[in-house]
């Protein structure tokens, strides 16, 4: 079988893509270790249009309802290979290999872990990989936020506006970040710094109680009790296996135009794994979106079709 498209990745950014690409009839194939993406390690979302608040397992729920309402098949595994032959992709997991006109690579980040005792245990349940995502539920409460780049100074900053204390822990000296918003960190009253510091293990019941910090240079250790621990240590761009297919940046993000393009005809990319700078998942939603539109727009083309999506001859009055 030769599917129109195969989408890689079951998040935010592909899910959406399914539905716009089978809303176009297009035969599609989803290929993904899980449905979800990201989502699978957050709590409850509450930056998500139509929802006050929604928990990770219920929207990821509907992800799953929304695929199969939509007739697109789901292969639950991970891509390790994509070729092009004769015009079309073969893309390979372990055991199968598929065939499809276009490829939409939606496969997100992987956040950067700690791999320590409790960040597994704890996951959604005080342990939390996105500030900005999962900040507001701990107004007043007790905070630390691991890292030393731009992304750990950029959480702290945000939860000194929400929790009533924040612990910065940095393993090194220096931050990484940039000068002005290490200075913008030192001035708010809120936030504590522990530099050359490391936090060892998680502790709690069913959720977050404390974290165990030792400091690098004294060898001391120390108990801090928190409500929210935010590891902000990177993100990864798990794409190795684009490498020889499409252009990728520095951070190995792939590289897209506005309409989702990559440097391979018939190859599309949408979200977090693009180099777009903000990663949330309606930005995801939204690429997602226009990636399936333009690989449609794609596919009429190769028939000699000519497709509009707006027609830009129409002016406000």
């Amino acid at each position: 079988m030769i599917y129109d498209t195969i989408i890689i990745g079951a998040g935010p950014a592909g899910v959406a893509a399914g539905i716009y690409t089978s809303r176009r009839e297009m035969k599609t194939l989803i290929i993904s270790r899980e449905v979800g993406g990201q989502l699978t390690i957050a709590g409850d979302i509450e930056n998500y249009p139509g929802f006050d608040s929604i928990g990770n397992l219920e929207l990821i729920k509907r992800f799953e309802d929304n695929i199969k309402a939509a007739g697109i098949e789901l292969v639950l595994a991970e891509v390790k290979q994509i070729a092009k032959a004769e015009g079309l992709f073969q893309v390979y997991t372990e055991k199968d290999m598929y065939t499809a006109k276009t490829i939409i690579i939606a496969m997100g980040l992987i956040p950067k872990r700690l791999a320590i005792v409790g960040e597994e245990k704890f996951m959604g349940k005080g342990v939390s990989y996105c500030a900005n995502c999962d900040g507001p539920f701990f107004k007043g409460k007790t905070v630390a936020v691991i890292g030393g780049g731009n992304s750990a100074l950029d959480a702290a900053e945000v939860m000194s506006k929400i929790a009533a204390k924040v612990y910065l822990i940095h393993r090194n000296q220096d931050f990484r970040g940039f000068e002005s918003l290490v200075e913008q960190i030192k001035e708010r009253p809120n936030i504590e710094i522990l530099l050359n510091s490391e936090v060892k293990e998680i502790i709690g019941e069913s959720k977050v109680e404390k974290i165990i910090v030792n400091n690098r240079v004294s060898n001391e250790t120390q108990e801090v009790e928190i409500n929210g621990l935010f590891i902000e240590i990177g993100r990864i761009a798990s794409t190795d296996i684009f490498s020889e297919l499409v252009k990728r940046d520095e951070w190995a993000q792939i590289v897209v135009d506005e309409k989702c393009n990559t440097s391979e005809s018939g190859v599309f990319a949408a979200g977090d794994v693009t180099q777009v700078e903000f990663k949330q998942i309606t930005i995801a939603t939204g690429q997602g979106t226009i990636a399936a539109l333009t690989a449609y727009q794609y596919l009429q083309q190769q028939q000699g079709k000519q497709v509009k999506v707006f027609d830009r001859s129409i002016k406000k009055s």
